[in-house]
């Protein structure tokens, strides 16, 4: 008899409410995480510092650690750090930065890693993989997932605004990521992880169609929990597929052609979904996706952004160099500078001003 049934990792912890980080401790201490207290936490020296001295007097027996920045070395730094004391988990404090370099941190030092997100900027907080500055650009480190993950929709709400934005524009993402690996599987024969795409699709799906706006909670609810699916899914799968494909390629170019001018991650992921999904013909489905994530106040052309036609063509043409071996809609139409310049402007009239 075969075995029916898989172990899909994901948090023993997901609380997402208004107020949760006020019960940190209680919610470690209740689920067996950390009785002791014993934390190494990791913050920025921004809003990280302002939330310790907040819920520092419910942690007594936590250690606090700044990090300076999301590089390579300030991983390999904060893990060195840790690793003289004797704690029961890493918690990362903060945005995508720190929350990856506590990952890293986490596992090389062989602890547990509670994420406690501060924005809803990108798919990250609860994905498999700590994305990491180094010398050689950017890299993406695998790392277990958290064990516990907490969003205070309060706190959420007193980040800027743009920091939701963006986590709308890497969310709705998905629905063309999961396109691009239907049409691998088409093509190549690519074998699809069917419970990873089913979840990273019905995360985008829920941002997609949902009527609320940045300023709603009940909104802000359905967003955080996306994105904590969309990191699930990766999981499942064992890689981004789920989450990554043209429209994460575009924005990988805009990235490494221009990086003092590239925008944010999840800006440039939607604009590249809403381009992804018209290459593929899907019209109408493009003409929706532009229209919410300007409902959102996202850019959807690349002048928005501050980018030209001409460069963000260039960008699209160098997409597939992003993500060597990686089957999306621009690998799959091979499409010349000419083809690409007639089509953008094509998408420009069908998504109306």
């Amino acid at each position: 008899m075969p075995v029916l049934t898989r172990l899909i990792p994901s948090p023993v912890v997901v609380d997402i409410r208004p107020g949760a980080l006020d019960d940190l401790a209680c919610v470690l201490a209740d689920e067996r995480i950390s009785q002791s207290g014993r934390l190494a936490i990791a913050v920025s020296g921004g809003s990280g510092a302002r939330l310790r001295e907040r819920i520092a007097p419910t942690l007594p027996g936590a250690s606090w650690y700044e990090v300076g920045g999301g590089t390579i070395d300030d991983a390999v730094r904060l893990a060195g750090d840790i690793k003289a004391g004797r704690y029961d988990a890493v918690v990362g404090l903060g945005g995508g930065k720190i929350i990856d370099c506590a990952k890293f941190a986490a596992a090389r030092v062989g602890l547990p890693l509670v994420a406690v997100a501060t924005n809803l900027a990108h798919d990250g907080l609860c994905s498999p993989v700590a994305t990491l500055d180094n010398d050689a650009g950017r890299g993406s480190y695998g790392v277990p997932n958290p064990i516990a993950v907490v969003i205070d929709l309060n706190v959420i709400r007193e980040a800027p605004a743009r920091f939701v934005r963006s986590g709308i524009g890497d969310a709705v993402s998905n629905i063309s990521a999961v396109a691009d690996w239907e049409l691998a599987n088409q093509v190549n024969g690519e074998k699809i992880d069917g419970l990873a795409a089913a979840m990273a699709r019905q995360a985008g799906e829920a941002v997609l169609r949902h009527p609320g706006g940045v300023g709603d909670d009940g909104f802000l609810q359905v967003l955080a929990e996306s994105l904590v699916l969309t990191g699930i899914a990766m999981s499942v799968s064992g890689d981004s597929r789920p989450s990554s494909g043209a429209c994460h390629e575009i924005n990988h170019a805009f990235d490494l052609l221009y990086p003092k001018r590239a925008a944010a991650h999840g800006e440039q992921c939607g604009l590249g979904a809403a381009f992804a999904m018209y290459l593929r013909g899907a019209h109408e489905e493009s003409a929706y996706m532009a229209q919410v994530l300007r409902r959102h106040g996202l850019p959807v052309l690349p002048e928005e952004i501050g980018f030209t036609v001409d460069e963000f063509v260039r960008a699209v043409e160098f997409a597939p160099e992003t993500r060597p071996g990686r089957y999306t809609i621009i690998e799959h139409l091979d499409l010349k500078t000419n083809q690409i310049k007639d089509i953008y402007a094509d998408y420009v009239k069908a998504i109306g001003s």
